[in-house]
């Protein structure tokens, strides 16, 4: 229902309160699209993408060592009758000279050799105790004795 304001020469009180079908009013959309646009160019253009003004962040530098060599490893066997074993090759004799030779064979060119003692359960203390005399002879000041576990193959 609309309200009508009559002219001086319309009958009546001067309003008009007949229904009144104009236009149906529409909304066009194409104005507002561009107006969004506009705004949005604006922000996108406004925007700084710079990610370094948040935080300053000092990172860390490594100044690790290289990496640590591992010394060479030298086996020796001994047997429960007291023959030797230099890195699995069986020596000949059974004497110390033998195995001074052999071990200044294969720890030759090491920095820092570490002699493992492979020892049978059987084996003589002398028989041990020549094999760390012949590592001190040579120069191998670091000497361990290799174990077997009680729950490993091969243990009685």
């Amino acid at each position: 229902m609309s309200l009508r304001f009559g002219s001086s020469g319309d009958q009546g009180s001067g309003l008009d309160f007949s229904p009144h079908r104009g236009d149906e009013p529409e909304i066009n959309l194409i104005p507002f699209i561009d107006v969004l646009l506009v705004v949005l160019i604006f922000l996108m253009l406004s925007t700084t993408y710079n990610k370094n003004t948040q935080l300053k962040i000092n990172l860390p530098t490594a100044n690790a060592e290289k990496a640590r060599e591992f010394p060479r490893e030298v086996h020796v066997g001994v047997s429960a009758g007291g023959d030797y074993s230099v890195d699995n090759e069986a020596l000949q004799g059974r004497g110390l000279r033998a195995l001074v030779t052999a071990l200044r064979a294969s720890a030759q060119g090491a920095v820092t050799p570490v002699l493992i003692v492979n020892a049978d359960a059987n084996a003589a203390h002398q028989s041990v105790m020549t094999a760390i005399e012949a590592a001190r002879l040579v120069g191998i000041n670091q000497v361990t004795f290799a174990l077997q576990s009680p729950n490993s193959p091969g243990a009685d």
